[in-house]
């Protein structure tokens, strides 16, 4: 494993987030300003609790609505993956309401839309599917090429030892 090109690549994402993580509050602050220029401080103000308050709501009924959807996923034999998907979709939806600032109440409304939602939690799905394809490749990588394969301790393979036992005391 190349461990220096992990750590490089690694440093290398970073930057982005980093740069990103710095920036939002100033991109935030100054679309505030705006905002409340444009229609007065006070109704910005009032936007960015109801922003928060709608954020908290979608949260509370996110949670529930997935897990009804998971169950009935469940009670007809599929797996709840893409329900699941959707309702991370959701609950980062409402983090990013509640999160005070219009340019994340923006796309946690973008988020809420049902196309959005599919799209973006079909797109986690096929990378999460792809990083298990390279996972699993990666472990084949490691198992030993030829001859016999290397005998586990016993209970780790499914060996099943048959017995009986008496507890007695020593009394």
């Amino acid at each position: 494993v190349d461990w220096q090109g992990i750590l490089a690549l690694r440093n290398h994402l970073m930057r982005p987030f980093l740069l990103l993580f710095l920036l939002f509050p100033v991109l935030e602050l100054f679309v505030f300003v705006q905002v409340s220029g444009a229609i007065g401080f006070f109704p910005a103000l009032l936007l960015i609790i109801l922003g928060s308050m709608l954020g908290v709501l979608v949260l509370r009924v996110a949670g529930l609505a997935t897990a009804l959807r998971a169950r009935e996923s469940l009670n007809r034999g599929e797996l709840p993956a893409q329900t699941m998907l959707e309702g991370l979709m959701m609950a980062l939806a409402g983090g990013l309401l509640i999160l005070p600032g219009f340019i994340s109440d923006v796309v946690g409304l973008v988020m809420l839309l049902p196309v959005t939602r599919k799209l973006l939690a079909g797109k986690m799905r096929q990378r999460a599917e792809e990083a298990a394809i390279r996972q699993r490749a990666f472990a084949d990588d490691l198992q030993p090429r030829g001859g016999p394969a290397p005998r586990q301790p016993l209970g780790r393979e499914g060996d099943v030892i048959e017995g009986e036992f008496e507890h007695r005391d020593s009394k």
